[in-house]
C-alpha cells in the first residue's frame, strides 16, 4: 500500500515559479544549515519558489529536524519514503511532487552551494531546457573520487554523444515538462542530460564551486557506484541506440544469422545429392554450426519479438513507481 498525506495533487496546485529537491538519507547533520542557506538564495532571486526535501528512509534525526525547519513557514514539502530506495528514487519522489516551472536538484550535503542557484536560473531563461553544473575544480580523493570521475565522464560523452563535462553532479536546473516526460529508475539520474537531449532538449552546463563536504560522511561510495555505474552506461547505450526499436535491432542480428546457417546447410545438402558425399563424415563442423547458427537466429529473432512486447508494455505502464511514499507533509498554510 501507498500512503500519501496529500488532500490534493500536486499536478492540480498551482505551482511556484522554481522548486528545489533534495534527497537526504542521514544528514541530519547538514538539513539544518542547508534549508536555512536555500531560503537566503532563493529569497534573493525575487521568484516564488519552494523547497521539497526527500527523506529517503534515515535512521537519524534527519526528519525531525527537516521537520522543525518546516513549522511555520510556507515554502518547505517534506516527502518521507518507506524505505532507502536510493539517491535516484529520492530525486525522482521529489520531481513528482514538485509543482515550479523550474526544477533545481541537488544534493543535501552542503557540497554545492544554494548561492549558485541564480546562475542555473539566468540560462534557464535564455532558453535552455537543461543546465548541468560542471566541477571544473575538483576538491575530491585523486584516486578515488577524480580519476573514476573523468573515466566515466569520458565514456558517457563517448556513448551518449552529448558534450558536457560532468554527468555525476546532482546539481541541474530543468524545466519541469522535461523532467516529468523521462521515465528514471536505475542510476539514471546522472545520465538525465542524455535522455533529455534525445528528446531535443536544449543543454548547457556552468562552472560549479567544489568543496570537500563540512559535515559527516558521504553516503554513496565508490564502491557502492562502480558496478552501478558500469551497469547504468550500458542501459544508457541501449536505452539511445536500441530501446524504440528492438526488432529493428535483434531481428537483424537474427535474421543474418539464420540466413547464414541456412547458406551453409543448403550447401552442404548440394554437396550431399550432387557429389553424394556423406555429411557427417566429411563436413561434421559445418553441419554442427550450421544448426546451431539456424537456432540460434531464431531465439535472437525471437528475442527482439519479446522486446517488442516488453517496450508496448512499458508504454502502457508509465506510471509504476520506483520509490513508495509513508507520508508528505506539505507546508502549514497548504491545501
Amino acid at each position: 500500500m501507498w500512503a500519501c498525506m496529500v488532500d490534493v495533487s500536486p499536478a492540480e496546485q498551482s505551482g511556484p515559479e522554481i522548486s528545489v529537491v533534495v534527497p537526504l538519507y542521514n544528514e541530519e547533520e547538514c538539513v539544518t544549515e542547508l534549508v536555512a542557506r536555500l531560503r537566503q538564495a532563493l529569497r534573493g532571486t525575487g521568484r516564488s519558489y519552494e523547497i521539497v526535501l526527500v527523506d529517503d528512509g534515515s535512521t537519524d534525526r534527519t526528519l525531525e529536524l527537516a521537520r522543525q525547519a518546516q513549522a511555520n513557514e510556507s515554502d518547505l514539502c517534506i516527502v518521507q519514503l518507506q524505505g532507502n530506495f536510493g539517491q535516484t528514487a529520492g530525486l525522482v519522489a521529489g520531481f513528482d511532487h514538485a509543482r515550479g516551472e523550474i526544477i533545481i536538484a541537488m544534493d543535501g550535503d552542503l557540497q554545492h552551494d544554494p548561492a549558485e542557484i541564480p546562475k542555473f536560473l539566468e540560462k534557464i531563461d535564455e532558453g535552455y531546457d537543461v543546465v548541468g553544473g560542471w566541477r571544473k575544480q575538483r576538491m575530491d580523493n585523486l584516486l578515488l573520487r577524480r580519476i573514476p570521475s573523468r573515466v566515466a565522464n569520458w565514456l558517457m560523452r563517448k556513448l551518449s554523444g552529448v558534450g558536457i563535462h560532468d554527468f555525476g553532479t546532482t546539481f541541474k536546473a530543468y524545466r519541469a515538462n522535461v523532467v516529468h516526460s523521462m521515465v528514471i529508475y536505475g542510476q539514471l539520474h546522472r545520465f538525465l542530460p542524455v535522455l533529455a537531449h534525445e528528446a531535443g532538449a536544449r543543454i548547457c552546463e556552468i562552472p560549479i564551486s567544489n568543496i570537500v563536504r563540512p559535515k559527516g560522511t558521504s553516503k554513496y561510495g565508490l564502491g557502492k557506484r562502480t558496478l552501478t555505474v558500469f551497469f547504468d552506461l550500458i542501459r544508457l547505450k541501449f536505452l539511445i541506440s536500441f530501446f524504440g526499436r528492438p526488432l529493428q535491432v535483434f531481428g537483424t542480428i537474427g535474421l543474418l544469422t539464420l540466413l547464414t546457417g541456412a547458406g551453409i546447410f543448403s550447401w552442404l545438402l548440394f554437396m550431399r545429392f550432387y557429389y553424394n558425399l556423406s555429411l557427417t563424415r566429411h563436413f561434421t563442423p559445418l553441419l554442427i554450426i550450421s544448426i546451431f547458427a539456424i537456432v540460434a537466429g531464431l531465439q535472437i529473432f525471437s528475442l527482439g519479438l519479446l522486446g517488442e512486447m516488453v517496450v508496448r508494455l512499458f508504454y502502457s505502464h508509465r506510471q509504476n513507481k520506483i520509490y513508495r511514499v509513508r507520508r508528505v507533509w506539505n507546508p502549514p498554510d497548504s491545501h
